[in-house]
């Protein structure tokens, strides 16, 4: 987990590092930086109109919009960036593929519209046997229109459910709008009919923005906005708009909605006030001016990177600022599922195993993460935590102020704008992973070449093996256990044969079995077991120049010996056979210290599985029946796939009862 996070984060900083690379990039072509302003008379009527419709002010009227009137517009609404403009221009053409929702009924209604609490619904309703109120063309034009600024819109036709549209009173085809009815959070919702005569688009989308306008606080006068400014209520967190327009923009009264609750939005309108003093006392010494008052100090929005006059900018902008518990959700969920994905370029091998993996990985990840937000939901809700919670806020908010900040929302804007470019440069970084990871495990080639069937014939021995054998893994050995007789043993003699051919058990239990030296009473020092080895090579020496008369062999010795090789194998063997002779009459003098044995073992001084004596000083290893080996010989077998002993084919990693050695009695008597 630890190494897909630290992928993950490796990622996000080549995001962040490619994202000034481009900038670099634009700025040498064209000379222009995303934060540069724009002037508005460089630019075209119909740049200018864009600007305008995404800010939300495009007033209607009878006589065209002018040149120098959009001018005006856009300077008294806020400074325009490079990024913005740019911006505006890629939503306008996104917003041709917008789609709009057919309501089926009274639940699905009522699940979309009157149960979401912080947004704003435009509903068509069409009546039995009547036509819509706005026909098609118009409609398109006001879905494009209103999606800008957040609003939903659908279509309710009253054949699917006559009764409902009776009990709510829609007899004729009208135009229904969902806002907030408390400025509460998650408060409940109310319905507006439109009752104007005008069916062009303009009209219903300034009522639209009336009405979500009346949410804002509207500031005319100084004294009022003195008073305003030092009160303290329930909201910490406050923005101004200090402008000089009739009614602030449609961004900004949608987005009055969305934060029901959480922000407080205020419009001042400073178009007659001849007094600015007050306002430079306040630290606002231009107009306009989006400024954010929170317990720690006042920002003015606009100043750094990204932070463009738009919705999506001021709306991730007081997210950080001000998030809800489901936002953080959301970005956890994200995460996590990012970090999940990784698994599919770490796992090597076949094509099936790697999905496998994925799979089980998202499964995984999201469940610990669903499980482990339940406890935290909990705790949000006691009353106890409110100071926790209030010092979370006060971090974000101090954190989410800086340029560093800044950076961040304006690159996740970007890729949340290009979501090919940031798939592919998911999948470009996989990919990397992917052969750095070939090349760390290029000594494991069949892990790395192993093909489909290969890999799924391995999961069905690993299936059928675990299915009959314990989870040796999940056992700490040694453990009690009150069965004479191993249950397991008895299945595997009445199971199958072929699915015993090969058992899949874990090795863990080996490095939890006992292990000593060997070592002997009264044995011989360092210095004199080298005097031995030392006369024992002599005596071997000598050994090899007696005459040949003494290894003479017979006639019939010599007829089976066709091979002279044979021959000379058969004269080793017997030099060592005289030189081991020597070295057991040596051993033989000395008596094993039992004492350094654990007590479930057997006593013996002989190796099964090599058939050698055990030496002064060398490893033991003892099994759960009692038998005791040389430890490299019984690691050899065990690894090897016989998890059972070599003598009584006890298994080896069950406990058995333990066996208790007779006392040792003394070979010296009492005096």
């Amino acid at each position: 987990m630890w190494c897909k996070l630290c992928f993950l984060l490796l990622y996000f900083a080549a995001l962040f590092v490619l994202s000034r690379l481009l900038e670099a990039a634009v700025w040498y072509e064209t000379g222009f930086f995303a934060a540069q302003l724009v002037d508005p008379v460089a630019l075209s009527l119909r740049r200018l109109r864009t600007i305008l419709e995404c800010r939300g002010l495009a007033h209607p009227g009878t006589r065209p919009l002018r040149e120098g009137h959009a001018r005006h517009l856009v300077r008294q609404s806020g400074d325009l960036m490079e990024g913005e403009l740019y911006s505006a221009l890629k939503e306008e053409e996104a917003s041709e593929s917008v789609s709009s929702t057919n309501f089926s009924g009274e639940m699905h209604f009522y699940e979309l519209v009157e149960d979401t609490k912080d947004g704003i619904w435009l509903v068509q309703v069409i009546a039995n046997d009547s036509r819509p109120l706005m026909g098609k063309v118009h409609w398109e034009q006001m879905v494009k229109k209103v999606s800008k600024f957040g609003v939903r819109t659908g279509t309710f036709n009253c054949s699917g459910d006559p009764r409902y549209c009776k009990r709510r009173g829609w007899i004729r085809s009208t135009l229904i709008m969902s806002v907030p009815q408390t400025r509460t959070s998650k408060g409940k919702v109310m319905l507006k009919e439109y009752g104007g005569h005008k069916i062009e688009t303009e009209h219903i989308f300034k009522w639209i923005m009336a009405h979500t306008a009346s949410r804002i606080k509207t500031i005319f006068k100084s004294e009022h906005l003195k008073e305003e400014w030092n009160k303290s209520d329930q909201y910490r967190v406050k923005i101004y708009l200090f402008a000089k327009l009739d009614q602030p923009p449609a961004f900004f009264s949608a987005l009055s909605v969305k934060f029901t609750g959480r922000v407080e939005f205020i419009f001042v309108n400073v178009e007659n006030w001849d007094n600015k003093s007050q306002m430079a006392e306040m630290g606002i010494y231009k107009m306009p001016s989006y400024i954010l008052r929170t317990p720690e100090g006042i920002y003015q929005y606009g100043n750094n990177t990204g932070e463009f006059i738009s919705l999506h900018a001021m709306d991730s902008f007081l997210r950080s600022l001000q998030p809800e518990v489901n936002d953080l959700f959301v970005l956890s969920l994200v995460l996590v599922n990012l970090m999940a994905w990784m698994d599919l370029f770490i796992t090597q091998g076949a094509t099936i195993k790697r999905f496998v993996v994925l799979i089980s990985t998202l499964g995984t990840y999201n469940s610990l993460l669903i499980i482990s937000w339940l406890p935290v939901l909990g705790f949000l809700q006691l009353p106890y935590l409110d100071s926790v919670y209030e010092c979370s806020l006060k971090l974000f908010r101090y954190s989410n102020t800086t340029t560093l900040a800044s950076w961040v929302r304006a690159d996740w804007m970007f890729y949340s704008s290009h979501p090919a470019l940031f798939l592919s440069t998911y999948l470009g970084h996989g990919l990397l992973i992917d052969y750095f990871e070939k090349k760390r495990r290029h000594h494991n080639s069949d892990e790395v070449n192993s093909n489909n069937l290969e890999w799924l014939s391995s999961l069905w021995d690993w299936y059928t093996s675990y299915l009959f054998h314990p989870i040796v893994s999940f056992q700490d050995f040694p453990f009690e256990s009150d069965w004479d007789e191993d249950p397991n043993l008895f299945i595997e003699h009445l199971a199958f044969p072929a699915l015993w051919l090969h058992p899949l058990i874990p090795t863990d239990y080996i490095k939890n079995l006992p292990v000593w030296r060997f070592k002997c009473l009264g044995g011989h020092s360092e210095e004199e077991m080298a005097e031995i080895s030392q006369s024992e090579s002599d005596s071997d020496c000598e050994c090899k120049d007696v005459p040949s008369s003494s290894t003479k062999l017979s006639e019939d010795e010599h007829s089976t010996l066709q091979n002279p090789c044979e021959e000379a194998l058969l004269h080793s063997a017997k030099i060592c056979s005289c030189a081991k002779a020597r070295s057991y009459r040596a051993m033989e003098d000395t008596e094993p210290d039992w004492s350094a044995w654990p007590t479930d073992t057997l006593h013996c001084t002989e190796c099964v599985v090599c058939l050698e004596n055990f030496e002064n000083r060398c490893l033991l290893m003892g099994l759960p029946c009692g038998h005791v080996f040389h430890e490299n010989c019984i690691v050899t077998w065990l690894v090897g796939g016989q998890h059972c002993c070599p003598v009584c084919r006890w298994a080896s990693y069950k406990k058995k009862k333990p066996y208790v050695n007779p006392p040792v009695l003394s070979n010296h008597n009492p005096s």
